[in-house]
């Protein structure tokens, strides 16, 4: 029978935190420089390898956080490379709602110059293999694309170097044409999901405009103008969706805008100081509600800085050593289940960020029921479900060359006996939509062997908010 829970739990924390904003380096740094960081969904981290002159590779490692849950104390383990002659550098990503990953594209492919690849690839966690994904049809430029996964778990590729958009297959390998009526190229966009399952763009090449994809129609719409300009020699910022339902826009200069989609409007954005810009840069959702922004003094420049945009204003934060020597453009953030934000930027020293102040508790995941709460180890598809389990933004943005949403429910067990964590691999999720409000949700879970037995707490966590926890009992192999 499966069990039910209430949703009107007391909840018992503090909605500021003392300290201020941190940087914290990985005690066991990586044998080999850092690049586009992916969350799997049982909770271990994959990072692409570069070369040491910034170039990628085929080469990926996992991060897996220590028997206590801490990324920072996590060790790293090498995993299987990609299809031979698949080397990309900036391209699409994405968890799929199956828990693969898949890579298309690639601006450059090794140590080539600009090729704009058409190569793509499928990774299982679950039997550490790839597989080759051939191109969509009649597409030969694929590059450092645009792509986001839809409310419903389909991926959506939007190939470098035309106004066309493609929804992917992941059980047959194939691809279907959407995405009608778009503005202007796709060339170095970034793709929004909305808390509606509509697509939010602002175009590039057609500078000043914006654009909406309405997965109803297969097509895009025109939106507001911007107010502002946020395009600098061809580049352009991340757009994030904030927890109010707006999206901050970043520009490749240091204008900034927000974006209401209902009833759609925008406002002019505070600006980022001393003439800072995000051309082709990282920002992420913080669990308070901030954005931690990568910026570089121009295009492409040298001299990193963070800054945090606080609803009001943006502010400028302490850096990690030795950012201060690299653009932002090198630079990948991602959003961690513990909150904390991980930074690589294509060195081995690879840094995780901790913000001041925490969520409110109208953003966390709600368990409202489990297929059973006795989990044998080694037991697979229990299913939990509630409400809020994909979080209030995709996570971390960049845009055309590097996507790592993480607006997917992972599950996590602590061992009353004992404090240790551990993650369930999670699959198959009701929806990959975002700001899901009171529209009930579910999740599939599996119970690895290495767990312990005995009593412990269940917690659903998305983008670094935990729910309340559950308690579970963990039983043996069988029933």
């Amino acid at each position: 029978m499966p069990c039910k829970f209430g949703t009107g739990l007391v909840l018992l924390f503090a909605l500021t935190l003392a300290g201020a904003q941190s940087w914290a380096p990985l005690n066991n740094q990586p044998p080999f420089p850092a690049g586009t960081a992916l969350l799997l969904t049982d909770s271990t981290v994959m990072v692409q390898q570069m070369t040491t002159n910034g170039f990628g590779t085929g080469n990926w490692w996992r991060l897996a956080p220590d028997s206590f849950g801490s990324y920072r104390n996590g060790t790293w383990s090498q995993l299987a490379s990609m299809p031979a002659g698949y080397a990309p550098l900036y391209y699409a990503s994405a968890v799929l709602r199956d828990g693969r990953v898949i890579i298309e594209g690639g601006e450059y492919n090794g140590n080539s110059g600009i090729v704009e690849s058409t190569l793509g690839a499928l990774y299982d966690p679950v039997s550490n293999s790839w597989s080759s994904v051939p191109p969509p049809p009649r597409v030969t430029q694929i590059g450092d694309a645009s792509s986001v996964v839809l409310a419903d778990g389909t991926f959506m590729l939007g190939p470098c170097c035309s106004g066309t958009a493609f929804l992917f297959n992941p059980s047959t390998l194939t691809w279907t044409f959407t995405g009608a009526n778009k503005n202007d190229s796709n060339v170095e966009e970034g793709w929004t999901l909305l808390a509606n399952g509509k697509v939010l763009t602002i175009d590039v090449t057609s500078s000043g405009h914006a654009e909406i994809y309405d997965p109803a129609f297969g097509s895009w719409f025109p939106a507001l103008n911007t107010p502002v300009s946020l395009v600098n020699s061809g580049e352009i910022g991340p757009a994030v969706l904030l927890p109010d339902g707006e999206v901050l826009a970043l520009g490749g200069n240091s204008n900034t805008a927000l974006y209401n989609p209902d009833p759609q409007g925008w406002a002019v954005g505070p600006s980022l100081p001393s003439g800072y810009d995000v051309a082709d840069g990282p920002a992420a959702l913080i669990p308070n509600g901030h954005v931690l922004i990568n910026a570089s003094p121009g295009v492409f420049q040298p001299g990193t800085q963070f800054f945090e945009f606080n609803g009001r204003g943006i502010v400028a934060v302490p850096n990690p050593p030795g950012a201060s020597a690299y653009p932002s453009f090198v630079g990948r953030l991602l959003v961690l289940p513990t909150g904390e934000i991980l930074f690589t930027n294509q060195t081995n020293q690879v840094q995780l960020y901790t913000s001041s102040g925490t969520y409110f508790p109208q953003w966390q995941p709600v368990i409202t029921s489990m297929s059973d709460t006795a989990l044998h180890l080694g037991m697979v598809n229990y299913s939990v479900s509630g409400m809020q389990f994909n979080g209030l933004s995709q996570g971390a943005m960049y845009g055309d060359d590097a996507q790592a949403a993480t607006n997917y429910p992972l599950v996590r067990i602590t061992m009353n006996a004992t404090g240790h964590v551990f993650y369930m691999r999670t699959h198959d999720h009701s929806t990959m939509g975002v700001a899901t409000g009171t529209t009930p949700v579910s999740t599939l879970f599996d119970v690895p062997l290495n767990a312990e037995t005995g009593d412990g707490t269940l917690q659903v966590v998305a983008n670094g908010i935990p729910s309340n926890p559950v308690p579970v009992t963990m039983l043996p192999p069988g029933r």
